[in-house]
């Protein structure tokens, strides 16, 4: 593990404090989950613009997944 230096707002060290005085846990592993969390967050937004930008590029066909429909089951609705 490295160890960082990093500026933040009062008001957000302080409700971190809260928090991970909530949690019994540390600023680092606060930091550590958020971050990890965010990263996520930014792996699937371009995930996403990946799928739109194929499917705006070759939009899908009338008719293209029709060959699936008796396949289809969705159990006892």
């Amino acid at each position: 593990m490295k160890t960082i230096q990093m500026t933040l707002d009062d008001e957000l060290v302080e409700s971190v404090d809260k928090v991970v005085k909530k949690l019994h846990s540390s600023r680092s592993a606060f930091t550590r989950d958020a971050l990890r969390d965010a990263l996520e967050k930014y792996n699937a937004l371009q995930l996403e613009q990946k799928h739109r930008q194929g499917y705006s590029k070759k939009p899908v066909k009338q008719d293209e997944f029709s060959a699936w429909e008796d396949e289809q089951d969705w159990g006892d609705i």
